[in-house]
């Protein structure tokens, strides 16, 4: 079994920054993608960032591009998601993922490909 567990949310400011980080726990943490999808209310859960098991490689969804960047951290089995530039319409709760697979960082943009997720953390951007 696999535990992810977000953080760092919170309410910030239009343009302002927020860091938040995933924790999973498992020995095979470095075998994982993770991924960061977010749901806003009243709307469907959406992909924001992904990344592949080495590291080499990332995804992000056209309405976070040049904003938010994904990273992680083996050593600490954590992954970040910086966002910054933050705008109305980023506020949602955001969800952290883990995919037991090493597939095609773009393919990873469905929530299905994903096997266990964090309860969630709200960010709400305000005018």
């Amino acid at each position: 079994q696999v535990e992810v567990v977000e953080s760092g949310g919170g309410l910030v400011q239009v343009g302002g920054s927020l860091r938040l980080s995933c924790a999973a726990s498992g020995r095979i943490f470095s075998s994982y993608t993770m991924g960061w999808f977010r749901q806003a209310p009243g709307k469907e859960r959406e992909f924001v960032a992904a990344i592949s098991w080495s590291d080499s490689s990332t995804s992000y969804a056209d309405s976070v591009k040049g904003r938010f960047t994904i990273s992680r951290d083996n050593a600490k089995n954590t992954v970040f998601l910086q966002m910054n530039s933050l705008k109305p319409e980023d506020t949602a709760v955001y969800y952290c993922a883990a995919a037991l697979v090493r597939d095609n960082i773009a393919t990873m943009t469905k929530s299905y490909r994903y096997n266990y997720w964090g309860q969630g953390t709200q960010v709400t951007v305000s005018s």
